[in-house]
């Protein structure tokens, strides 16, 4: 052999041996290929005869070794595996010794055929492993099957065990067990849906139901590292039309960016995706979904795959659905460092109840008028878990009973329904006999009328005599001409502002839901139930409400000014000078501190933005919009677990990752509307450079090199004091903290605005700040009885005036 062949055999050589090494080898590796005489090999791997030591059968009965010569067997690349079969009489277990404690597959191969007196397709029985039920009164009618499950083995052998229904038999063709890598299976997961909680999956089975490739695509079990079958997804896509199109580019796959792994999925998978594009028309918000059958009653772990294979935009957000519940919103150039074939997943785990509908969506993501026009997905996998019952199987006859138990409740509850719309409607009739004509209101029936706390400092609460009022429709429709286009002031997730006029010349703004809106009864009732407990001056006060004829309408007092967001950018009107902007954050600040202290149980805002800060005539802000809010935690409580809502770019990543939510996510809000009132700029702009799209990212840069200069809004230039600016930051940095427990309280918040604008007011006087000290004590170092949940007297309304000056007093320099 000459030296050149020589040379090609030793590059070659070393090239399989790379390949060979960089695939995953499992620690417990225990294939078996039932009923076989001879092991049996499949691809790279070989299948051991049931009879060798490396498992031990145990069976009541006589355990029948099947054999066939039917040419019915499929053609793929596990055939040979069905070439036989162990059938059991009688209860039988499988004992395999597990060497490394952990998640194991199970993966059981079943191919029905006939063997003397037995036919397989017949055959009814159940499989159970560490006390979970995998199969119970299972059946395979025709064709080939393969069941995987997910275990977690604490001891040092698995039993699996065969147990025949009554009157029948057992058999399986082959088993696997396998130890997977530590985070193929994730030990805690985030829910997503009404629950709220995260799961915990470290004492649970699962079963894998279903691993989609998506680009329309299969990828077999020889071209994945843990021989996974990935089936192509146009079979399960519903919306195949001219936005979707299939995007395949294996080689640009590239595990070395991110923690991903070959061994969360591979690069066959990775590498194709099915995209949503709507380029051509850039308004057009849109999803692609695809509908699964799951039995109800049970939770299920999904995992979403992505991965840029076609260089999308440098700023490509879209959301993620299951079942209408939105799971995330992906920023997939910032969780893959904006690298091409990078690859990114992420786990949820939701509930279904009702039916056997499941469905999977990722779709266009908007900012106010802004639509991002992408969403891809690369890969989705599809696990159910273990019920309370220790069970992977619907329990038809609990489920009937639960059905039967449902239509009788419906029977029941229609005839109740019905009987008390007929009082109602008597009701009615008999109390608007007794009304004066013409006075369109009636008494709210379900605000609290009685505040919870009285005031006596003459202007924390101011009374009303329209508060909890629900107004007629014809005098909604008077007060704001039919709903004129002309008085529209604004338009949200809700519907539209509207301004009007009452009767009395009150001015009010009209919020009237929009019958596609996707904020409900929900979102409509829990904010005139949280606006009809509290008065503040700076929270906007109810007036009144209407919900006829499936009209959902707010009536709010008028705020002259509009928005801050108005005043900041997107508006011709004139600019807010930086002791206004200091003046709007304290007020801002006054109501928020209110919610969160005003009372038993603290209000958590959960949409803190400039655009829900209204400024009246004389520029005073007043926190506005409650549909979102959430009653804060109990006393023996550190959080509320809820689903994440809010806006993007304003959302608590801790919020955001956990879904627990604290005061501490409205503190994250408030320091990102007080980065939009230094650089007057929305928080992301797509039509900017990369590096300054994200507005808290843009300015945190420059605050590390000491250039803030750089990021104030250059209309401020000439009447801004550094000292003030300065102070400003540092707080507003502190309500950006990573984890909440690292940021201040609203009461600290609003101590360093107040000697902020101190500041500011100072330097105005003397041009210096000599009289006070240009460094202040760190946050944690404030007096706690000045930010106590005491009366709401002692806090809700006070100047921090009087406080400043009293910590002056205390500073030693």
């Amino acid at each position: 052999m000459g030296w050149k062949y020589k040379f090609l055999f030793w590059i070659s050589s070393i090239f399989w041996l790379i390949c060979f090494s960089s695939g995953y080898v499992p620690e417990d590796n225990i294939l078996i290929d039932c009923g076989s005489p001879n092991n049996t090999k499949v691809g790279d791997r070989v299948f051991q005869a049931d009879n060798s030591s490396i498992s031990q059968l145990l069976s009541t009965t006589e355990a029948i070794l099947a054999v066939t010569n039917s040419t019915s067997i499929p053609s793929s690349f596990d055939s040979n595996l069905y070439q036989t079969a162990r059938i059991f009489r009688g209860v039988s277990q499988y004992t395999f010794p597990i060497k490394k404690q952990g998640r194991h597959w199970i993966r059981l191969y079943f191919f029905p055929f006939s063997f003397g007196n037995f036919n397989m397709s017949t055959a009814k029985f159940s499989v159970s492993a560490q006390g979970f039920t995998l199969l119970e009164d299972f059946q395979v009618h025709s064709g080939a099957l393969m069941k995987e499950f997910s275990l977690n083995i604490s001891s040092n052998q698995l039993m699996v065990t065969f147990t025949p229904s009554f009157d029948s038999f057992a058999f399986v063709n082959a088993l696997e067990v396998i130890s997977l890598p530590d985070k193929v299976i994730p030990d805690h997961v985030d829910f997503v849906g009404p629950k709220g909680d995260d799961e915990n999956l470290w004492k649970q089975a699962l079963e894998t139901l279903i691993r989609v490739n998506m680009g329309n695509r299969t990828v077999s079990p020889q071209n994945d590292t843990l021989w996974r079958l990935w089936v192509s997804d146009d079979t399960f896509l519903n919306d195949n039309n001219d936005l979707v199109n299939y995007v395949s580019n294996i080689t640009s796959v590239d595990y070395t960016v991110t923690n991903v792994t070959s061994e969360i999925g591979p690069p066959e998978m990775y590498g194709t995706m099915t995209r949503l594009d709507t380029e051509f028309q850039p308004t057009l918000k849109a999803n692609m979904t695809w509908h699964f059958n799951v039995d109800p009653g049970f939770d299920y772990l999904l995992r979403f795959h992505f991965c840029d294979v076609q260089h999308l935009r440098p700023v490509t957000l879209f959301n993620v659905y299951v079942n209408s519940w939105l799971a995330s919103t992906v920023d997939l150039p910032k969780e893959t460092a904006n690298k091409l074939g990078a690859p990114y997943y992420m786990d949820v785990v939701t509930r279904i109840s009702g039916d056997r509908n499941l469905n999977v969506s990722v779709g266009t993501f908007n900012i106010g008028d802004i639509v991002y026009p992408e969403a891809i997905l690369n890969g989705l996998e599809i696990m159910k878990m273990s019920n309370s019952d220790e069970s992977l199987v619907l329990d038809l006859e609990r489920s009937s009973k639960m059905k039967a138990g449902i239509i009788v409740g419906i029977v029941v509850g229609s005839v109740v329904v019905v009987l008390v719309v007929v009082f109602f409607f008597l009701f009615l009739c008999i109390r608007r006999s007794l009304l004066h004509s013409g006075q369109g209101k009636e008494d709210y029936p379900f605000a609290r009328n009685e505040m919870a706390r009285g005031s006596t400092d003459g202007g924390a609460f101011f009374s009303s005599s329209k508060i909890g009022y629900r107004f007629s429709l014809s005098v909604i429709q008077e007060a704001t001409n039919n709903f004129s286009e002309a008085l529209v002031i604004g338009v949200g997730g809700f519907g539209k502002v509207y301004k009007g006029a009452l009767k009395d010349e009150t001015k009010v703004a009209v919020k009237r839901g929009a019958l596609q809106s996707h904020q409900g009864l929900v979102e409509f009732r829990t904010e005139i139930e949280m606006l009809s407990q509290f008065r503040h001056r700076h929270l906007v006060s109810l007036i009144g409400y209407c919900n006829e004829q499936n009209e959902r309408i707010i009536i709010y007092e008028y705020m002259e000014k509009g928005s801050l967001k108005n005043h900041l950018y997107g508006s011709d009107v004139p600019c807010l000078s930086w002791k206004q902007r200091l003046e709007i954050c304290i007020g801002a600040a006054r109501g928020l501190y209110y919610l969160h202290t005003g009372s038993a149980k603290s209000i958590i805002h959960r949409d803190v933005k400039s655009a829900n800060i209204l400024l009246d005539e004389n520029f005073m802000a007043k926190v506005a919009d409650f549909g979102l809010s959430k009653t804060g935690p109990e006393i023996d409580q550190t959080h509320v677990s809820t689903a994440v809502k809010g806006s993007f770019g304003y959302l608590d990543p801790e919020y955001l990752s956990t879904q627990q939510l604290t005061e501490k996510s409205d503190v994250y809000s408030f320091g990102v509307v007080m980065f939009e009132v230094l650089c007057g700029r929305p928080v992301i702009d797509p039509s900017l450079p990369r590096e300054k799209v994200y507005l808290v990212e843009w300015v945190t840069k420059w605050q590390e090199r000491m250039q803030l200069e750089e990021v104030i809004d250059p209309r401020l230039e000439g009447q801004i004091k550094m000292d003030s600016v300065q102070k400003f930051v540092e707080i507003a940095d502190k309500c950006l903290a990573e984890y909440g427990a690292n940021r201040p309280t609203m009461g600290e918040v609003l101590w360093h605005l107040e000697y902020a604008l101190r500041l500011q007011a100072t330097d105005e006087n003397s041009n210096h700040a000599g009289d006070v000290p240009s460094q202040m004590n760190h946050v944690n170092r404030l007096p706690s009885i000045e930010y106590s949940t005491g009366s709401i007297t002692d806090m809700s309304d006070v100047s921090m005036s009087k406080v400043f000056a009293q910590m002056v007093r205390e500073d030693p320099r």
